[in-house]
């Protein structure tokens, strides 16, 4: 049985990929630092279960991550422990440099210093997988997508703070030879999903009879990734790809974000109607935009799919059709969430 390390498993992505790892035949060791957004709930069908790891703890402490990589000595570490939500980074942007960019450079030098200790045929087999976004690229025009070779132009401090932990990552591997591989994906959604996010955040306010805001004009574009989708990605990535690599892994679903928001109030409205028999949709307002919100995102995942042979399981249509029935079946634990320091307020207005 294969052992892997895995950073902020208790999150959103990293906490779909170590509930189907485990599933898979994987033992995992997840150190997660349990900040506002990693929750222990999404993990609760792994408890008392010995495949299954549980260490709360900062990928910053150097002695803590080194002493689980000699106890356990996993084969690879994969890393999602991150600061995540654009907004927060602009109100507070000390906390992503603190844990992305810090944090991660703890991280890769416990991991190098574990590595270089290692023998013969467990030196060559060992990987260090780092997730990243496609916000390190900036923002698209109309037309194309990015590429792996896309140059870097991050607009916001946490894609910024992505960016700087991708170079990191690139210069352990040509300085010290340790052997890496780096994801950038598209934005994500599905069950587990805080509710900060937009997804979330419009099923938890469609269904409270709240406002739904839009940012802008609602017409920024991203491309939605289902999050078992990634985490299949990831896996094929750290079993097939190329050291030193990077793959973007994207959805093949651009969708407008005042789409986005009307697809959900549809579903919502056939699944759950609302008791006055008014669509979800008269629940839109738009309001004052994001600073420095970026207009189109799109990934060019030829790369993945051309080499590694990933492609995505679901559409957009049945991603989102099955993200909505899972919230309107979980609504313990999205109130688990509510009933703590999140009241579905907006944040990112300090600039």
């Amino acid at each position: 049985m294969p052992t892997w390390l895995v950073t902020g498993g208790a999150g959103f992505i990293g906490g779909n990929f170590v509930l189907e790892a485990v599933r898979l035949g994987v033992r995992v060791v997840n150190l997660d630092a349990l900040t506002y957004a990693g929750n222990l709930q999404t993990l609760a069908s792994l408890e008392g279960n010995p495949d299954h790891v549980f260490v709360h703890g900062d990928i910053g402490d150097r002695a803590l991550v080194a002493r689980l990589l000699a106890e356990h000595r996993p084969e690879a570490v994969l890393n999602f422990a991150a600061e995540s939500h654009v907004d927060r980074s602009i109100d507070g942007p000390a906390a992503f440099i603190d844990t992305n960019v810090v944090g991660t450079l703890g991280l890769l030098e416990a991991v190098r210093d574990h590595w270089k200790s290692l023998d013969g045929d467990a030196r060559a087999a060992f990987r260090f997988l780092h997730v990243s976004t496609d916000e390190v690229y900036g923002t698209l025009g109309e037309t194309g997508k990015f590429t792996e070779t896309t140059p870097y132009a991050p607009n916001s401090p946490y894609s910024a703070s992505k960016a700087a932990s991708d170079h990191l990552v690139r210069a352990f591997h040509h300085t010290y030879g340790l052997p890496v591989l780096t994801t950038n994906c598209s934005n994500n959604y599905g069950p587990y999903h805080f509710p900060e996010k937009l997804i979330p955040l419009v099923i938890a306010k469609a269904l409270a009879g709240e406002t739904l805001p839009v940012y802008g004009d609602g017409q920024q574009v991203r491309d939605w990734l289902f999050v078992t989708d990634h985490c299949e990605a990831i896996r094929t990535v750290l079993e097939k790809g190329r050291v030193g690599e990077t793959y973007n892994v994207g959805g093949d679903s651009e969708r407008r974000n005042l789409e986005v928001v009307e697809t959900i109030c549809g579903l919502l409205d056939a699944r759950r109607p609302r008791v006055d028999g008014q669509p979800r949709s008269s629940q839109i307002t738009f309001v004052a935009d994001r600073p420095g919100h970026d207009r189109r995102y799109a990934i060019d995942a030829s790369k993945l799919q051309g080499e590694l042979g990933w492609r995505p399981r679901h559409t957009f249509e049945s991603g989102i059709a099955e993200t909505v029935d899972w919230y309107l079946d979980n609504q313990d634990w999205v109130r688990g969430i509510l009933d703590g320091s999140y009241r579905l307020e907006r944040i990112g207005t300090a600039a």
